[in-house]
C-alpha cells in the first residue's frame, strides 16, 4: 500500500494550521502599524497575535519581510472583497462603494511602508505592480458591473479612479482635519446616476 496518501492527509492540517497562523500573525501585524506605525516593535506584534518573537523572525526574518507581507495580505483582502461585494450588496453601486471604503481603508492605514522599503526600491516597485495586478481588475469589475446596471455612466477607467481616490488620501496621516473618507464618499456619490 502506498503510504503518500497517509502522508499528504497528516501534512494537510499542518498546512491549514500554519496558514491560519501566519495569517493571525499578519492581522495583528497590520492592527499594530494602523496604531504604532510600522516601526511598533516585533514583541507586541507576538503578543498580540499570541505568538513567540521566534515565530515571527522564523516567518520574517527583516521587518521590510514583515511589511511586505502585510501589504501582500491586506492587498489580497481588498481584492478579495470586490466579488463578495458583488454578490451581497444590493446593488453594483453599494458594492462599489462598500470596495472603495475598503481601499480608502488600505491607503490611509499603511503608515510608513515607503519609509519602511525606501532602500529595497525594487522590491518597493515590485509591490506597487502587485497592488496593481490584483485591484485593478477588481475595481474595473464592479465599475462595469454598476455602469451594467445604469447606475453609473459607462466607460470609467479604473485606474484613473484608483488614481483619483488615491491622490485624495494624500495628507490624510498629517493632517488630523483632513477627511479623505468624507471626499472619496462624495466623490463616489457623484459617480451614481439617478434613473
Amino acid at each position: 500500500m502506498d503510504d503518500s496518501s497517509s502522508r499528504d492527509s497528516a501534512a494537510g492540517p499542518k498546512r491549514k494550521d500554519a496558514r491560519r497562523n501566519q495569517q493571525t500573525l499578519l492581522d495583528a501585524a497590520a492592527a499594530l502599524f494602523v496604531t504604532s506605525g510600522v516601526d511598533v516593535p516585533v514583541r507586541d506584534i507576538a503578543a498580540e497575535a499570541g505568538v513567540g518573537v521566534g515565530t515571527i523572525y522564523r516567518h520574517f526574518p527583516t521587518r521590510a519581510d514583515l511589511v511586505i507581507a502585510v501589504y501582500r495580505h491586506q492587498v489580497d483582502a481588498c481584492a478579495e472583497a470586490g466579488p463578495e461585494l458583488l454578490a451581497t450588496c444590493p446593488t453594483a453601486h453599494a458594492a462599489l462603494a462598500r470596495w472603495v471604503e475598503l481601499f480608502v481603508d488600505f491607503l490611509v492605514t499603511k503608515h510608513g511602508l515607503a519609509a519602511a522599503l525606501q532602500a529595497d526600491s525594487t522590491g518597493f516597485e515590485a509591490l506597487h505592480d502587485y497592488f496593481l495586478d490584483r485591484l485593478l481588475p477588481v475595481c474595473a469589475q464592479l465599475l462595469d458591473a454598476a455602469a451594467a446596471c445604469g447606475e453609473i455612466r459607462s466607460g470609467l477607467d479604473a485606474y484613473q479612479l484608483m488614481r483619483g481616490i488615491g491622490n485624495l488620501c494624500i495628507g490624510a496621516e498629517s493632517d488630523p482635519r483632513y477627511d479623505a473618507r468624507a471626499l472619496v464618499k462624495l466623490l463616489v456619490a457623484g459617480l451614481h446616476q439617478p434613473r
